[in-house]
């Protein structure tokens, strides 16, 4: 099978589909890589390196999407590269469609077999392809609800680990999964009061055993969530419905409630967003203000 992997062209995405170890691993197993030229910059890798490991370097994405039987990504199609996909070529990549009505029709009108990363599961339903960037996420949640807590980011000034005589800063995490569990490890590491949500008390059981003593976890329900959002320095969003819209847990009038400079993380967003208020922003435009608190 040819192979083809191209640059990512999204707004600030380093990531690229294949290393240059993986490129080996495939080569080896008899199929050959197109690589494009500078693809793997953004992670310090250069056209050397991919060609060390047997690709075939190419000048421009026009050139990997015509001559690969798949393309493999990290981010979603742009409009540019859907107008490179053909019927039949398989598409490997995260795609999100719960939330991406003009996406999904473009790939279907594109004829092409389109498999999403996010949706590949194992035996026990286990997401390993979600899982790696879930991690980095919920971790990324609370280094950014900390960054903008801080008033010269338009936050309330709290400092999340407190300070003798102090109280710390209270995290309210919604969801115990990978970005859950990730983003919770985070904010205790930094001496806040957390607490994770979630429905399944399975889930909570575990959590209550691997979990410090800083760390409280609640089943969760409207009423649980209305008040701890209230008193809450940082909300960070972790919800995930496999193939389905996220549900819009944090309300208008929810947010009302919520102490002005306060910070709402919404990890959520790839699958359209578990806050009322969420839409996509950008990596250089990434924060906006609603009802006083930051999103």
């Amino acid at each position: 099978m040819k192979i083809g992997v191209p640059k990512e062209i999204k707004n600030n995405e380093f990531r690229v589909g294949l290393t240059p170890t993986s490129v080996r691993e495939l080569v080896e197993h008899g199929h050959r890589v197109i690589v494009e030229t500078d693809c793997g910059i953004g992670i310090g890798r250069s056209d050397e390196d991919y060609t060390a490991q047997g690709a075939e370097i190419v000048g421009d994405a026009k050139d990997v999407f015509q001559r690969a039987d798949m393309i493999v990504k990290v981010k979603e199609p742009q409009a540019a590269e859907r107008k490179m996909l053909r019927e039949g070529q398989i598409l490997f990549t995260y795609l999100h469609l719960a939330a991406a009505e003009e996406l999904t029709m473009a790939l279907i009108k594109s004829k092409s077999i389109c498999i999403a990363y996010e949706t590949i599961q194992k035996a026990d339903r286990s997401l390993p392809l979600l899982m790696p960037m879930s991690e980095v996420a919920g971790r990324m949640a609370i280094q950014q609800g900390a960054k903008y807590l801080e008033m010269v980011q338009g936050g309330h000034g709290v400092l999340l680990g407190g300070v003798p005589g102090v109280d710390p800063g209270k995290v309210v995490v919604i969801g115990g999964g990978i970005v859950g569990i990730n983003a919770a490890k985070m904010a205790c590491g930094l001496g806040a009061k957390v607490y994770i949500l979630d429905m399944s008390l399975g889930r909570l059981r575990y959590l209550s055993d691997v979990m410090p003593a800083n760390c409280f976890n609640l089943y969760s329900n409207p009423s649980t969530l209305r008040k701890l959002v209230s008193c809450a320095d940082v909300v960070v969003g972790a919800v995930l419905i496999p193939g389905a819209k996220a549900p819009k847990l944090i309300t208008g009038d929810m947010l009302k409630t919520m102490k002005p400079g306060s910070v709402l993380v919404d990890v959520a967003i790839d699958q359209g967003g578990c806050f009322e208020c969420s839409r996509a922003t950008t990596h250089t435009d990434p924060v906006f203000e609603q009802d006083g608190v930051l999103v």
